[in-house]
Formats: structure tokens, sequence, C-alpha cells
């Protein structure tokens, strides 16, 4: 039972010690609106209809960052964060017409990449090498001196 107890305990701490050497990072959209109308008519009739809202697209964004970033830490307490992304992903438009805004902020709160992307997984990625970036340069012991 012991040696069962300390490999249980080696590895917990390997687990928690390889957590620690990658960023924190918080996710967030934001909240934009999407509005249409429309309306036609002649000369025995005239109608329009309209519609909109929120289009919520933070667990779409989260999916993707973990697939194609899965060196990071997706967290959901900003206070906690290294990095916070923001990220807007324009969805429910044509290929064409589709555009992906990101910005991402260090822990101090400076912008360190900001950019407008075609496709969600390339401003995905382009925030993650930002952010990656960034981390070599504070890194973990940056982070570990501001608390």
């Amino acid at each position: 039972m012991k040696p069962f107890l300390l490999a249980c305990v080696v590895l917990g701490s390997v687990t928690w010690g390889a957590a620690a050497d990658k960023p924190r990072v918080f996710i967030t959209d934001s909240k934009s609106w999407e509005v249409s109308s429309g309306g036609g008519g002649t000369a025995d009739g005239f109608g329009t209809a309209g519609g909109g809202g929120a289009r919520p697209q933070t667990a779409e964004i989260i999916k993707t960052f973990g697939e194609r970033c899965p060196n990071a830490i997706v967290n959901n307490k900003q206070e906690k964060a290294d990095y916070i992304i923001l990220l807007d992903h324009e969805g429910g438009k044509s290929p064409i017409s589709r555009d992906n805004k990101v910005v991402v902020f260090n822990k101090d709160g400076d912008s360190i990449m900001s950019a407008s992307m075609r496709s969600l997984g390339n401003a995905v990625q382009g925030a993650c090498s930002a952010m990656f970036k960034d981390w070599a340069e504070r890194g973990p012991k940056a982070a570990a001196k501001a608390e």
C-alpha cells in the first residue's frame, strides 16, 4: 500500500508542476449583437420583418482554443488568469464576410496582440502564439512574483 501511496504523491506533484508551467487564460467576447430586417411591397400591399439579438460564441471559442492551444489552461476566473483573450467570432455569415477580431492582454492589462482574421482557428492560433511569446519572456516565475 505504501508504494502505491508514494506513486500517487509523486504523480500528483508532477501533474501540479506541469500545470504551474502553463499559462492560465480567461476567454471572453464583447457580447456583440446581430440585427437583420427587410421589407418590400407592391401596389397591393407592403410588409416588413426584422429580428436580432445576441449571438454568443464563447463556448465555440473555448472549444477551438482547447484544440488549437492545448498548452494553456482555460480558466473561468478572470482574476486568476495570466492572460485575457477577447475574441469576437462572427457566426451566421458567409465565410467571405465573416471576420474574427482578437485581442490578447497580459496580467498587467497590457495589450500584446490585436488582429482581425477570417477564420476562428487562425485567430486562436495567432492569440496562442502571441501569448506564448510573452509567456517565454515573463513565464511562470514572473507570474509567481506578482502574487
